[in-house]
């Protein structure tokens, strides 16, 4: 008997092929898992290196023969270059193939580190640093970006979470994993950069394999003017407020001719972004409530979080007498806060839909740990001490990551890199500033105090071994009274810098108050960006696979 086409009825419509995620926009959780692996693996080690090499330092600059300011510069030299790039890393990302970014960020960062392990001179050090910082740049701004993607917002808490631990533990393993360098003879400070190497080289592997974003054919306009001159502007005022009090004195010519640079060239990159076809950093972004308000957010928490933050190590090492090893191991309770929030909050926030409430929540936890540093001297009880971190660590985890949640719930699909990065470019810078002018008032605070603490047993600071240079530099040649003041001055002298650091955080707190909360999107970046392509291009773009 024959079979009729009503009885066989066409296999495409009975059994109709599945979607792939490069034409469908949406991954599925095992997909996003495994893309998620790779780019976490960039991060760790992004983040690792930045902290690793914090600990060598001083064996660095003592074998290649290097001066203090040379010293400043192997650490601005990466801060310069990773600010300074992170918008415009984003802005690619709307523009061209995140994955592609990715993987160059990668290459550039691993290339940076190999040259850097190399070098026979610091000159040469600080220009491969500046590479580094670049890829660093873009691993930052790109994985943030690409999770957006993958992910909608609504569900996107859950895998924020493992971006933030990442970030904690590099912050405890990076100088852990460096003093065991430095203090292994047959490796040498070289390995604090090529140590990275392997897993770079895994990531660039791992995310090739794994991660598959559409790319939306669109007119691509480069802004390499705007580009240039917001690079060139903050890298100038980077420059100020880092080397300001230091290599040069606030209120001298030079001072006033790097800030004048500075301001002079952001001013003209205003005028260009609002005139640009594509403008790297889009004015309209600021046109939003939850973006402003989410930006000065921003700048708030990177200069009470880098700017408090830093100065833990430098506080348990000379004012405690730890050591570098010991003084990482000590932040352990900040991390440990910090992981449990940024995981625990991004799950309610998938589980519920709300999360203006961590938003507040975390601020709030922020300005309560500062305050509660605060009050803390050279002779404060550790179990406080970590307590008191503990709490900083549960607002820090609340915060960070649900800010750059809310700015891309809120922002068109196509400016979702331009956002992203918005964010997190003026957290860093916000984190700058507060650890060069959180340093110069903690500079003076302690200089205030060995004074004092010299004249109550009758000496004159001018007197004294060192002179009016009296301080961190001579610990070591210091007899051990004048040692114990130094020392004191440092543990006293810090509650000021958390003070400051809880009244700049009491801005964050007053700020997302005004942040309005609204019901997160259920579509992830890709689906959002493939619909508004199809919806405003006459011709149907088609995807191309990343």
């Amino acid at each position: 008997m024959s079979t009729t086409s009503e009885q066989a009825p066409d296999a495409s419509i009975a059994a109709p092929t599945e979607l792939s995620a490069e034409e469908s926009g949406r991954m599925s959780h095992s997909e996003i898992v495994k893309a998620l692996v790779g780019m976490l693996m960039a991060m760790m080690t992004a983040f690792l290196s930045s902290t690793i090499v914090s600990i060598a330092l001083p064996t660095i600059i003592t074998e290649l023969r290097g001066s203090q300011s040379q010293y400043t510069w192997i650490v601005t030299a990466t801060l310069l270059a990773s600010t300074a790039s992170t918008p415009i890393w984003g802005k690619l990302a709307d523009l061209f193939d995140k994955k592609l970014l990715i993987q160059i960020a990668i290459t550039i960062f691993t290339l940076g580190s190999i040259a850097a392990g190399l070098s026979q001179s610091t000159e040469v050090l600080i220009v491969w640093r500046v590479i580094q910082g670049l890829g660093l740049g873009g691993l930052q701004a790109l994985v943030v970006i690409a999770i957006a993607a993958m992910v909608s917002p609504r569900e996107r808490g859950k895998y924020m979470g493992p971006v933030a631990a990442i970030m904690s533990v590099a912050t405890v393993a990076g100088p852990l994993l460096g003093g065991l360098i430095v203090d292994t003879s047959w490796l040498g400070w070289q390995w604090c950069f090529f140590a990275g190497v392997p897993l770079a080289v895994a990531a660039l592997i791992v995310v090739q394999r794994t991660l598959h974003l559409p790319v939306i054919k669109r007119p691509v306009n480069i802004d390499y003017l705007g580009a240039g001159l917001i690079a060139s502007g903050v890298s100038a005022l980077l420059i100020w407020v880092t080397l300001g009090g230091n290599q040069f004195a606030w209120n001298s010519t030079t001072s006033w001719a790097v800030a004048g640079i500075g301001v002079a060239l952001l001013a003209l990159a205003i005028i260009v972004e609002a005139r640009a076809k594509d403008p790297i950093i889009p004015l309209r972004l600021f046109r939003d409530r939850t973006t402003v308000l989410a930006t000065v957010a921003s700048i708030a928490v990177g200069t009470a979080m880098f700017g408090g933050a830093v100065f833990l190590g430098q506080y348990f090492q000379i004012a405690r007498g730890y050591s570098p090893t010991e003084s990482g191991l000590l932040t352990l309770p900040m991390v440990i806060g910090s992981m449990i929030t940024s995981s625990g909050s991004g799950w309610l926030i998938t589980r519920f839909g709300r999360w203006k409430i961590f938003l507040v929540s975390g601020s709030a936890f922020m300005v309560a740990g500062f305050a509660l540093l605060g009050s803390i001297d050279h002779e404060t009880n550790m179990v406080l001490i970590g307590t008191y971190l503990f709490v900083l660590g549960v607002g820090m985890g609340m915060l960070m990551q649900n800010l750059v949640l809310a700015v891309q719930n809120s922002v068109a699909p196509s400016d979702l890199g331009s956002s992203s990065s918005t964010v997190a470019f003026f957290r860093s810078l916000g984190g700058t500033v507060g650890v060069s002018v959180l340093g110069a008032v903690l500079a003076t605070r302690v200089g205030n105090l060995i004074s004092d603490g010299l004249a109550a047993i009758g000496i004159d600071v001018a007197d004294a071994p060192g002179g009016e240079e009296v301080g961190i530099g001579q610990l070591d040649e210091l007899p051990a009274p004048l040692a114990d003041i130094v020392r004191a001055a440092y543990g006293d002298g810090t509650a000021t810098i958390f003070l400051i650091a809880a009244a700049v955080a009491a801005v964050s707190f007053l700020v997302v108050l005004f942040i309005k909360e609204v019901p997160l999107r259920t579509q992830s970046g890709m689906e959002a960006q493939l619909a508004e392509a199809r919806a405003t291009e006459v011709d149907r773009p088609k995807a191309v696979v990343g």
